[in-house]
Protein backbone atom coordinates (compact mmCIF):
# COMPACT_ATOMS: atom_id res chain seq x y z
CA UNK A 1 0.00 0.00 0.00
CA UNK A 2 1.34 3.40 -0.96
CA UNK A 3 1.24 6.18 1.61
CA UNK A 4 2.93 9.41 2.53
CA UNK A 5 4.75 9.95 5.78
CA UNK A 6 5.22 12.59 8.42
CA UNK A 7 7.09 12.76 11.72
CA UNK A 8 5.83 14.42 14.91
CA UNK A 9 7.56 15.65 17.96
CA UNK A 10 5.30 15.84 20.99
CA UNK A 11 4.35 19.48 20.42
CA UNK A 12 3.15 21.64 17.55
CA UNK A 13 4.96 20.93 14.33
CA UNK A 14 5.64 23.72 11.89
CA UNK A 15 6.21 22.16 8.52
CA UNK A 16 8.77 23.42 6.05
CA UNK A 17 8.58 22.47 2.42
CA UNK A 18 9.30 23.44 -1.15
CA UNK A 19 6.54 22.60 -3.58
CA UNK A 20 6.66 23.16 -7.32
CA UNK A 21 3.98 24.44 -9.60
CA UNK A 22 0.91 22.16 -9.77
CA UNK A 23 1.12 19.93 -12.78
CA UNK A 24 4.91 19.55 -12.64
CA UNK A 25 5.12 17.00 -9.83
CA UNK A 26 4.59 13.26 -10.34
CA UNK A 27 1.64 11.52 -8.73
CA UNK A 28 3.95 9.56 -6.46
CA UNK A 29 5.21 12.73 -4.74
CA UNK A 30 5.33 12.39 -0.98
CA UNK A 31 4.24 15.02 1.50
CA UNK A 32 7.41 17.03 1.81
CA UNK A 33 8.84 19.48 4.27
CA UNK A 34 8.29 17.52 7.44
CA UNK A 35 10.82 19.04 9.82
CA UNK A 36 9.98 20.31 12.44
CA UNK A 37 10.39 22.39 15.51
CA UNK A 38 8.18 23.21 18.44
CA UNK A 39 5.94 26.25 18.62
CA UNK A 40 3.10 27.27 20.90
CA UNK A 41 -0.56 27.54 19.99
CA UNK A 42 -3.07 29.88 21.58
CA UNK A 43 -5.92 27.39 21.38
CA UNK A 44 -6.69 23.95 20.06
CA UNK A 45 -8.66 25.42 17.16
CA UNK A 46 -5.96 27.83 16.00
CA UNK A 47 -2.66 26.71 14.54
CA UNK A 48 -0.36 29.50 13.41
CA UNK A 49 2.54 28.97 11.05
CA UNK A 50 4.62 31.44 13.08
CA UNK A 51 3.81 32.21 16.70
CA UNK A 52 5.83 34.89 18.52
CA UNK A 53 8.84 34.30 16.31
CA UNK A 54 8.71 30.49 16.44
CA UNK A 55 7.97 28.49 13.31
CA UNK A 56 8.86 28.95 9.66
CA UNK A 57 7.47 27.85 6.31
CA UNK A 58 8.43 28.52 2.72
CA UNK A 59 7.18 27.13 -0.57
CA UNK A 60 7.01 27.99 -4.26
CA UNK A 61 3.68 28.01 -6.05
CA UNK A 62 3.32 29.05 -9.71
CA UNK A 63 6.63 30.87 -9.53
CA UNK A 64 5.71 32.82 -6.38
CA UNK A 65 7.61 32.11 -3.15
CA UNK A 66 5.42 32.30 -0.05
CA UNK A 67 7.41 32.75 3.17
CA UNK A 68 6.30 32.99 6.78
CA UNK A 69 8.70 33.09 9.70
CA UNK A 70 10.28 35.19 12.42
CA UNK A 71 10.89 38.85 11.75
CA UNK A 72 14.64 39.40 11.43
CA UNK A 73 16.63 42.47 12.36
CA UNK A 74 20.31 42.54 11.54
CA UNK A 75 20.19 38.83 10.77
CA UNK A 76 18.75 37.93 14.17
CA UNK A 77 15.30 36.40 14.61
CA UNK A 78 12.98 38.36 16.88
CA UNK A 79 9.89 37.33 18.83
CA UNK A 80 7.54 38.51 16.10
CA UNK A 81 6.45 37.12 12.74
CA UNK A 82 6.64 38.28 9.14
CA UNK A 83 5.16 37.13 5.84
CA UNK A 84 6.17 38.00 2.29
CA UNK A 85 5.72 37.04 -1.35
CA UNK A 86 8.65 36.96 -3.81
CA UNK A 87 8.65 36.54 -7.59
CA UNK A 88 11.06 37.43 -10.42
CA UNK A 89 13.27 39.41 -8.06
CA UNK A 90 10.28 41.40 -6.78
CA UNK A 91 9.06 41.34 -3.20
CA UNK A 92 5.74 42.13 -1.52
CA UNK A 93 5.62 42.43 2.26
CA UNK A 94 2.39 40.98 3.63
CA UNK A 95 3.27 41.57 7.28
CA UNK A 96 6.48 42.77 8.92
CA UNK A 97 5.89 42.45 12.68
CA UNK A 98 2.97 40.50 14.09
CA UNK A 99 2.58 38.27 17.12
CA UNK A 100 1.10 35.48 14.99
CA UNK A 101 0.86 34.73 11.27
CA UNK A 102 -0.84 31.67 9.86
CA UNK A 103 -1.40 30.40 6.34
CA UNK A 104 -5.03 29.32 6.16
CA UNK A 105 -5.24 28.61 2.42
CA UNK A 106 -2.55 28.07 -0.21
CA UNK A 107 -3.29 27.31 -3.85
CA UNK A 108 -7.07 27.05 -3.52
CA UNK A 109 -9.59 29.20 -5.38
CA UNK A 110 -11.78 31.12 -2.94
CA UNK A 111 -14.04 32.44 -5.69
CA UNK A 112 -11.66 34.73 -7.60
CA UNK A 113 -11.07 32.23 -10.46
CA UNK A 114 -7.37 32.13 -9.61
CA UNK A 115 -5.20 30.47 -6.93
CA UNK A 116 -4.73 32.46 -3.75
CA UNK A 117 -2.91 32.43 -0.46
CA UNK A 118 -4.83 33.59 2.60
CA UNK A 119 -3.08 34.71 5.78
CA UNK A 120 -4.57 34.98 9.26
CA UNK A 121 -2.70 37.72 11.10
CA UNK A 122 -2.80 38.72 14.76
CA UNK A 123 -0.63 41.79 15.26
CA UNK A 124 -1.12 42.11 19.01
CA UNK A 125 -1.45 38.47 19.99
CA UNK A 126 -4.61 39.23 21.92
CA UNK A 127 -6.80 37.07 19.71
CA UNK A 128 -9.60 39.65 19.35
CA UNK A 129 -8.44 41.76 16.40
CA UNK A 130 -7.24 39.28 13.82
CA UNK A 131 -7.36 40.08 10.13
CA UNK A 132 -7.66 37.80 7.10
CA UNK A 133 -5.83 38.84 3.96
CA UNK A 134 -6.24 37.12 0.60
CA UNK A 135 -3.53 37.52 -2.07
CA UNK A 136 -3.53 36.29 -5.65
CA UNK A 137 -0.79 33.86 -6.65
CA UNK A 138 -0.71 34.93 -10.28
CA UNK A 139 2.23 37.18 -11.07
CA UNK A 140 2.40 39.87 -9.91
CA UNK A 141 0.66 38.89 -6.65
CA UNK A 142 -1.70 41.45 -5.20
CA UNK A 143 -4.04 41.88 -2.26
CA UNK A 144 -7.54 40.83 -3.32
CA UNK A 145 -9.49 41.26 -0.09
CA UNK A 146 -8.98 41.96 3.59
CA UNK A 147 -11.42 40.92 6.32
CA UNK A 148 -11.48 42.24 9.87
CA UNK A 149 -13.77 41.91 12.87
CA UNK A 150 -13.53 38.19 13.62
CA UNK A 151 -11.27 36.49 16.15
CA UNK A 152 -10.63 33.50 13.87
CA UNK A 153 -10.99 32.60 10.19
CA UNK A 154 -11.01 29.26 8.38
CA UNK A 155 -11.83 28.49 4.77
CA UNK A 156 -13.35 25.10 3.92
CA UNK A 157 -15.67 23.32 1.51
CA UNK A 158 -17.77 22.24 4.47
CA UNK A 159 -20.31 20.04 2.70
CA UNK A 160 -18.11 19.15 -0.28
CA UNK A 161 -20.33 20.84 -2.84
CA UNK A 162 -17.49 22.58 -4.67
CA UNK A 163 -18.00 25.97 -3.00
CA UNK A 164 -15.53 27.17 -0.38
CA UNK A 165 -16.74 29.23 2.56
CA UNK A 166 -14.83 31.36 5.05
CA UNK A 167 -16.03 30.64 8.59
CA UNK A 168 -15.51 33.46 11.05
CA UNK A 169 -17.53 35.37 13.66
CA UNK A 170 -18.60 38.90 14.55
CA UNK A 171 -16.39 39.13 17.63
CA UNK A 172 -15.55 42.83 17.35
CA UNK A 173 -19.21 43.80 16.95
CA UNK A 174 -20.33 42.12 20.18
CA UNK A 175 -17.26 42.77 22.33
CA UNK A 176 -18.52 45.08 25.07
CA UNK A 177 -22.15 44.77 23.98
CA UNK A 178 -24.33 45.65 26.98
CA UNK A 179 -21.00 46.20 28.80
CA UNK A 180 -20.23 42.46 28.52
CA UNK A 181 -16.68 41.64 27.41
CA UNK A 182 -16.21 39.13 24.62
CA UNK A 183 -14.57 36.60 26.94
CA UNK A 184 -17.81 36.32 28.95
CA UNK A 185 -19.88 35.23 25.96
CA UNK A 186 -20.12 31.52 25.19
CA UNK A 187 -19.63 32.34 21.52
CA UNK A 188 -19.57 35.27 19.16
CA UNK A 189 -22.13 35.10 16.34
CA UNK A 190 -20.97 32.73 13.61
CA UNK A 191 -20.54 34.32 10.18
CA UNK A 192 -20.23 32.28 6.98
CA UNK A 193 -18.90 34.16 3.95
CA UNK A 194 -18.38 33.12 0.36
CA UNK A 195 -16.90 34.88 -2.66
CA UNK A 196 -19.14 34.66 -5.74
CA UNK A 197 -17.14 35.77 -8.79
CA UNK A 198 -14.93 37.85 -6.52
CA UNK A 199 -17.88 39.47 -4.70
CA UNK A 200 -18.22 38.74 -0.98
CA UNK A 201 -21.58 37.31 0.06
CA UNK A 202 -23.24 36.11 3.27
CA UNK A 203 -23.78 32.34 3.13
CA UNK A 204 -25.06 31.89 6.68
CA UNK A 205 -28.59 30.99 5.58
CA UNK A 206 -27.22 27.92 3.76
CA UNK A 207 -25.89 26.40 6.99
CA UNK A 208 -28.90 26.71 9.26
CA UNK A 209 -28.41 23.21 10.62
CA UNK A 210 -25.05 24.31 12.05
CA UNK A 211 -26.69 27.28 13.74
CA UNK A 212 -29.60 25.13 14.94
CA UNK A 213 -27.22 22.83 16.82
CA UNK A 214 -25.86 25.83 18.72
CA UNK A 215 -29.36 27.20 19.34
CA UNK A 216 -30.54 23.84 20.69
CA UNK A 217 -27.54 23.59 22.99
CA UNK A 218 -28.10 27.10 24.38
CA UNK A 219 -31.84 26.53 24.92
CA UNK A 220 -31.08 23.33 26.82
CA UNK A 221 -28.74 25.26 29.09
CA UNK A 222 -31.38 27.83 30.01
CA UNK A 223 -32.81 27.24 33.47
CA UNK A 224 -36.59 27.95 33.45
CA UNK A 225 -36.44 29.65 36.85
CA UNK A 226 -33.52 31.83 35.84
CA UNK A 227 -35.30 32.76 32.60
CA UNK A 228 -38.44 33.72 34.49
CA UNK A 229 -36.38 35.88 36.88
CA UNK A 230 -34.63 37.56 33.97
CA UNK A 231 -37.93 38.34 32.24
CA UNK A 232 -39.06 39.99 35.48
CA UNK A 233 -35.98 42.24 35.55
CA UNK A 234 -35.36 45.53 33.73
CA UNK A 235 -33.13 43.80 31.14
CA UNK A 236 -30.25 46.22 31.72
CA UNK A 237 -29.05 44.51 34.92
CA UNK A 238 -26.98 47.42 36.18
CA UNK A 239 -24.16 46.20 38.39
CA UNK A 240 -25.04 48.66 41.16
CA UNK A 241 -28.50 47.16 41.55
CA UNK A 242 -29.36 45.84 45.00
CA UNK A 243 -29.02 42.12 44.26
CA UNK A 244 -27.01 39.33 45.87
CA UNK A 245 -23.91 38.48 43.78
CA UNK A 246 -25.12 34.97 42.97
CA UNK A 247 -28.43 36.30 41.66
CA UNK A 248 -26.68 38.91 39.54
CA UNK A 249 -24.44 36.24 38.08
CA UNK A 250 -27.40 33.98 37.20
CA UNK A 251 -29.28 36.83 35.54
CA UNK A 252 -26.28 37.95 33.50
CA UNK A 253 -25.57 34.39 32.34
CA UNK A 254 -29.21 34.04 31.28
CA UNK A 255 -29.09 37.38 29.46
CA UNK A 256 -25.98 36.27 27.58
CA UNK A 257 -27.60 33.02 26.40
CA UNK A 258 -30.74 34.83 25.22
CA UNK A 259 -28.61 37.30 23.25
CA UNK A 260 -26.63 34.44 21.70
CA UNK A 261 -29.82 32.64 20.61
CA UNK A 262 -31.18 35.81 18.98
CA UNK A 263 -27.86 36.39 17.20
CA UNK A 264 -27.76 32.84 15.84
CA UNK A 265 -31.19 33.29 14.26
CA UNK A 266 -30.19 36.66 12.82
CA UNK A 267 -26.88 35.52 11.36
CA UNK A 268 -28.51 32.49 9.73
CA UNK A 269 -30.94 34.70 7.83
CA UNK A 270 -34.00 34.24 10.07
CA UNK A 271 -34.88 37.71 11.27
CA UNK A 272 -38.51 36.88 12.09
CA UNK A 273 -37.47 33.96 14.30
CA UNK A 274 -34.85 36.16 15.97
CA UNK A 275 -37.35 38.80 17.04
CA UNK A 276 -39.84 36.13 18.04
CA UNK A 277 -37.23 34.56 20.34
CA UNK A 278 -36.48 38.01 21.75
CA UNK A 279 -40.17 38.59 22.46
CA UNK A 280 -40.42 35.23 24.23
CA UNK A 281 -37.37 35.61 26.46
CA UNK A 282 -36.64 39.31 27.03
CA UNK A 283 -38.29 41.66 29.58
CA UNK A 284 -41.21 43.34 27.79
CA UNK A 285 -40.31 46.82 29.05
CA UNK A 286 -36.84 46.63 27.48
CA UNK A 287 -37.50 44.89 24.15
CA UNK A 288 -37.53 47.98 21.94
CA UNK A 289 -34.24 49.24 23.36
CA UNK A 290 -32.40 45.93 23.05
CA UNK A 291 -33.74 45.23 19.56
CA UNK A 292 -32.39 48.57 18.34
CA UNK A 293 -29.05 47.91 20.09
CA UNK A 294 -28.75 44.46 18.47
CA UNK A 295 -29.57 45.88 15.03
CA UNK A 296 -26.98 48.64 15.40
CA UNK A 297 -24.26 46.28 16.60
CA UNK A 298 -24.83 43.90 13.69
CA UNK A 299 -24.93 46.81 11.26
CA UNK A 300 -21.49 47.91 12.49
CA UNK A 301 -20.03 44.42 12.34
CA UNK A 302 -18.30 42.27 9.77
CA UNK A 303 -21.32 42.42 7.41
CA UNK A 304 -21.51 46.21 7.46
CA UNK A 305 -20.23 46.79 3.92
CA UNK A 306 -23.46 45.84 2.19
CA UNK A 307 -22.62 42.15 1.77
CA UNK A 308 -25.48 40.50 -0.07
CA UNK A 309 -26.88 37.05 0.70
CA UNK A 310 -25.30 34.23 -1.26
CA UNK A 311 -27.81 32.73 -3.70
CA UNK A 312 -29.16 29.37 -2.59
CA UNK A 313 -28.94 26.58 -5.13
CA UNK A 314 -31.98 24.38 -5.72
CA UNK A 315 -29.87 21.27 -5.33
CA UNK A 316 -26.55 20.46 -3.77
CA UNK A 317 -23.79 19.57 -6.16
CA UNK A 318 -21.45 16.87 -4.84
CA UNK A 319 -17.82 17.10 -5.79
CA UNK A 320 -15.81 14.12 -6.93
CA UNK A 321 -13.29 12.97 -4.37
CA UNK A 322 -10.14 11.78 -6.12
CA UNK A 323 -8.92 8.57 -4.54
CA UNK A 324 -5.14 8.10 -4.53
CA UNK A 325 -5.00 5.31 -1.95
CA UNK A 326 -3.14 2.24 -3.14
CA UNK A 327 -1.25 1.91 -6.38
CA UNK A 328 -0.28 5.39 -7.65
CA UNK A 329 -0.90 4.16 -11.19
CA UNK A 330 -4.59 3.84 -10.29
CA UNK A 331 -4.84 7.32 -8.87
CA UNK A 332 -7.23 8.52 -11.56
CA UNK A 333 -10.07 6.47 -10.10
CA UNK A 334 -12.82 8.71 -8.76
CA UNK A 335 -14.67 8.09 -5.53
CA UNK A 336 -17.97 9.95 -5.26
CA UNK A 337 -19.86 10.73 -2.09
CA UNK A 338 -22.50 8.24 -3.19
CA UNK A 339 -19.84 5.55 -3.24
CA UNK A 340 -19.89 4.90 -6.98
CA UNK A 341 -16.58 4.18 -8.66
CA UNK A 342 -15.78 4.73 -12.31
CA UNK A 343 -12.46 4.24 -14.04
CA UNK A 344 -11.29 6.30 -16.98
CA UNK A 345 -8.09 7.76 -18.32
CA UNK A 346 -7.56 11.14 -16.71
CA UNK A 347 -4.56 13.30 -15.85
CA UNK A 348 -2.92 12.19 -12.62
CA UNK A 349 -3.90 13.78 -9.36
CA UNK A 350 -1.19 15.51 -7.37
CA UNK A 351 -1.64 14.64 -3.72
CA UNK A 352 -2.16 17.26 -0.99
CA UNK A 353 1.09 18.67 0.44
CA UNK A 354 1.53 19.63 4.07
CA UNK A 355 1.63 23.20 5.32
CA UNK A 356 1.10 22.72 9.05
CA UNK A 357 0.60 19.45 10.91
CA UNK A 358 0.68 19.18 14.66
CA UNK A 359 0.53 16.12 16.83
CA UNK A 360 -1.58 15.78 19.97
CA UNK A 361 -0.09 17.09 23.19
CA UNK A 362 0.55 14.34 25.74
CA UNK A 363 -1.13 14.45 29.13
CA UNK A 364 1.18 15.15 32.09
CA UNK A 365 3.39 12.12 32.56
CA UNK A 366 2.05 10.44 29.42
CA UNK A 367 4.50 8.84 27.01
CA UNK A 368 3.26 8.83 23.46
CA UNK A 369 4.33 5.91 21.32
CA UNK A 370 3.26 6.55 17.75
CA UNK A 371 5.31 4.35 15.43
CA UNK A 372 4.20 4.55 11.83
CA UNK A 373 0.45 4.85 12.39
CA UNK A 374 -1.53 5.15 9.17
CA UNK A 375 -4.27 7.77 8.95
CA UNK A 376 -6.92 7.75 6.22
CA UNK A 377 -7.81 11.35 5.24
CA UNK A 378 -10.17 13.20 2.95
CA UNK A 379 -8.95 16.74 2.31
CA UNK A 380 -11.16 19.27 0.52
CA UNK A 381 -10.25 21.77 -2.20
CA UNK A 382 -9.34 24.33 0.46
CA UNK A 383 -6.77 21.97 1.98
CA UNK A 384 -8.83 21.21 5.10
CA UNK A 385 -9.46 17.77 6.57
CA UNK A 386 -13.08 16.72 6.08
CA UNK A 387 -12.74 13.19 7.46
CA UNK A 388 -10.06 11.19 9.27
CA UNK A 389 -9.81 7.69 10.64
CA UNK A 390 -7.13 5.23 11.63
CA UNK A 391 -6.43 2.46 9.13
CA UNK A 392 -5.56 0.07 11.95
CA UNK A 393 -6.47 0.47 15.60
CA UNK A 394 -7.60 3.62 17.38
CA UNK A 395 -5.90 6.87 18.31
CA UNK A 396 -8.60 9.43 19.28
CA UNK A 397 -6.06 12.12 20.16
CA UNK A 398 -4.41 11.92 16.77
CA UNK A 399 -7.76 12.01 14.98
CA UNK A 400 -8.76 15.08 17.00
CA UNK A 401 -5.49 16.76 16.04
CA UNK A 402 -6.27 16.41 12.32
CA UNK A 403 -8.94 19.12 12.70
CA UNK A 404 -6.15 21.74 12.67
CA UNK A 405 -4.03 20.21 9.90
CA UNK A 406 -3.50 22.38 6.84
CA UNK A 407 -2.54 21.27 3.35
CA UNK A 408 -1.96 22.61 -0.10
CA UNK A 409 -4.92 20.83 -1.73
CA UNK A 410 -4.68 18.11 -4.33
CA UNK A 411 -4.62 19.22 -7.97
CA UNK A 412 -5.93 17.79 -11.22
CA UNK A 413 -5.63 19.77 -14.47
CA UNK A 414 -4.10 22.54 -12.31
CA UNK A 415 -7.40 22.85 -10.43
CA UNK A 416 -7.70 22.20 -6.67
CA UNK A 417 -9.80 19.12 -5.92
CA UNK A 418 -10.92 17.04 -2.96
CA UNK A 419 -8.73 14.02 -2.36
CA UNK A 420 -8.75 10.78 -0.38
CA UNK A 421 -5.28 9.57 0.62
CA UNK A 422 -3.34 8.08 3.51
CA UNK A 423 -0.63 9.53 5.71
CA UNK A 424 1.79 7.67 7.97
CA UNK A 425 2.82 9.44 11.18
CA UNK A 426 5.11 8.77 14.11
CA UNK A 427 6.61 10.66 17.04
CA UNK A 428 10.13 11.99 17.28
CA UNK A 429 11.34 12.38 20.84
Amino acid sequence: MSSSSVCFRQRLKTVVGLIGRPGLLPISVSLVGLMLWAASVTSAAQAFTCDNGTGEYSTVFSGVTISVGPHRSGGFAERSCAARLNWNGERLSVESEAAQVGIDVLGADLGFKRPVVAFQIDRSGGGTARIYQIYSLTKPPKLLYSLAGGDSYAAADTDLDGRIEIWTNDAAAVDGFEKIPLKDFDLAPTVVLRFEDGRLTDAGSQFRSNYDMQISSLRNELDPRDLADFKSSDGVLAWNANRPPDESHRLVRTKIKVLEIVWLYLYSGREQEAWSALADMWPSTDRDRIRLAITRARGNGILRNGISESPRKRFKQRVEIYDVVGDPAASNVIKTLAGAHTGFQAPPVIKPRSILLRGPLPAPGEELSRAGELVDLTVDAAGKVRSAQMVHGEDPKLIDATATWQFIPAFRDEQPVACHFQLRVWNLQ
